[in-house]
């Protein structure tokens, strides 16, 4: 390659998340808020057993060279000040295997 090194779209992470989301047989929704610029990319869904199933947001982000915006950082911390514990910013597979284990 020339030497230089593949820059990672944020598509290929975001397609990685979804196949290993719909691997565990749950859902992962593309969300747009019509007005609102900065919500979160998905919305997940993970099914749990025996218990309510797991929702959670996540920001996608491609690996190298991105900036979480302020509009986006306020959603992240609002959320979280709500008590969502399941909020994410998802940059590469370590991101998705520890959104994917948490509890």
């Amino acid at each position: 390659m020339n030497g230089r090194t593949a820059i990672v779209k944020e598509r290929a992470v975001e397609a990685e998340l979804v196949a290993r989301v719909e691997a565990l047989g749950g859902v992962c929704e593309k969300v747009m808020v019509v007005g609102k610029r900065g919500f979160f990319d998905r919305l997940i869904v993970l099914p749990v057993r025996g218990g309510p199933p797991r929702i959670i947001f996540a920001e996608i982000k491609r690996p190298r060279f991105s900036r979480i915006a302020p509009h986006q950082q306020k959603y992240y911390d609002t959320f979280r000040a709500l008590g969502v514990v399941d909020v994410y910013f998802v940059k590469n597979s370590a991101d998705i295997d520890r959104l994917l284990a948490a509890p």
